[in-house]
């Protein structure tokens, strides 16, 4: 029995050897995994502060000229408005002033 139970003993613990050994190697190759993961994301988003506000205003700035393109696309149609409009100012100013002339032709007669 004695050498029963030093096989025994020495099995128990040969098992218990090899799973820490597994045991470790897992944790290891984990942590390798993560920190390779990691500095992959610190690469990635190596940007300094001022970087990040210059990103950010540029966004803003592209949103108003967006905006402002829209108004401008919206005043193209206002100055061909406009130009009709001084058109037709100036064909009324003509037309007043010969209704005038004619009143002044008929109360001079």
């Amino acid at each position: 029995m004695p050498i029963k139970n030093m096989i025994g003993i020495i099995a128990a613990v040969s098992a218990g050897i090899f799973a820490y050994t597994e045991l470790t190697a897992r944790l290891t190759s984990l942590e390798t995994s993560r920190e390779l993961h990691q500095a992959d994301l610190l690469k990635k988003s190596e940007q300094l502060p001022t970087d990040q506000e210059q990103f950010i205003l540029l966004e803003h700035i592209a949103g108003q000229v967006e905006e402002i393109d829209e108004e401008m696309k919206e005043m193209r149609n206002n100055t061909v408005n406009i130009d009709m409009l001084i058109k037709n100012i100036d064909r009324i100013r003509n037309d007043v002033e010969k209704l005038k002339d004619k009143v002044r032709a008929n109360g001079s007669q």
